[in-house]
């Protein structure tokens, strides 16, 4: 099977609705893992922002699936482009969860995709028409936010800094300077699409903090919203402001790429200066 990759865009709405029964299904067991794990384990974890891409290629869309009931199971949304990027996206028109897995289905509830989880457990993958598969990665939804006790409760949590949702992690053991990355200005490379967006890696204590550069064309990174980044054990990790994160391994030249390689490609490529 080829592998997922990761990427995306945001959206607006379309339909979908109640159907009964499908809360009470059981979310299957995931095995113990290094990483937080990102896919829900029941529907409740399930409503926030998507990326479904067909794999082995640049086709993908963000989409939102909400928890709002609709005339097909529960309601979702998509930007209209979606459906000439993923022409399958023409018959969805809600979501369920079922099995412990998510299924998109038609007007009449017939499942369009059903979604199983892969081994890792970071994202769905899906058999279409033909040899065609697709992966459902995870963005931000309800099953990623950070523990109600790990995000500020005083009256300007909303504004407080970078890193201020951020556990630290502690260094447990030395990593070789040549190995880190340097701070500075870094470009994001999707499959064919090079330099789609700019971010700058500060140079502070860690957590230090993440800037998005003006003119980034990447709506999943956006979406993602990192706030600040750290270096630990070979590993680059960028942090969201809610609480997930990227991990990123170097492959020389200046380069990061996503670890595990799930969703459509995502490497971060050093670069000397801002975008124009």
């Amino acid at each position: 099977m080829s592998r997922p990759r990761f990427v995306l865009a945001i959206g607006l709405a379309v339909i979908a609705g109640p159907v009964r029964g499908q809360d009470a299904d059981p979310a299957p067991s995931v095995p113990d893992k290094p990483f937080v794990e990102s896919l829900p384990r029941d529907i409740a974890g399930v409503p926030g922002t998507w990326d479904l891409s067909r794999d082995a290629s640049t086709r993908r869309c963000v989409m939102t699936l909400s928890g709002e009931s609709g005339p097909a199971g529960r309601r979702l949304s998509f930007p209209a482009g979606c459906r000439r990027a993923l022409p399958i996206l023409g018959g969805v028109a809600g979501w369920l969860f079922a099995d412990g897995n998510i299924r998109l289905v038609d007007k009449d509830v017939r499942p369009v995709l059903q979604f199983t989880r892969r081994a890792d457990a970071r994202s769905l993958v899906a058999q279409g028409t033909g040899d065609e598969s697709f992966s459902l990665v995870p963005l931000q939804i309800v099953a990623m936010a950070p523990p109600t006790d790990a995000v500020p409760t005083s009256p300007g949590a909303g504004s407080a800094a970078p890193d201020a949702r951020i556990s630290p992690v502690a260094r447990t053991e030395p990593v070789p300077a040549g190995d880190a990355p340097r701070p500075g200005v870094y470009a994001l490379d999707r499959y064919r699409e090079q330099d789609v967006c700019r971010i700058e890696l500060t140079e502070a204590a860690a957590p230090a903090p993440v800037r998005i550069l003006d003119q980034c064309r990447d709506g999943g990174l956006a979406v993602f919203d990192p706030v600040s980044w750290r270096f630990d054990k070979g590993r680059l990790t960028l942090n969201a402001r809610r609480g997930h994160v990227v991990t990123l391994v170097p492959t020389g030249d200046g380069r990061w790429r996503r670890d595990p390689e799930i969703g459509t490609t995502f490497v971060l490529r050093r670069v000397d200066a801002p975008a124009p």
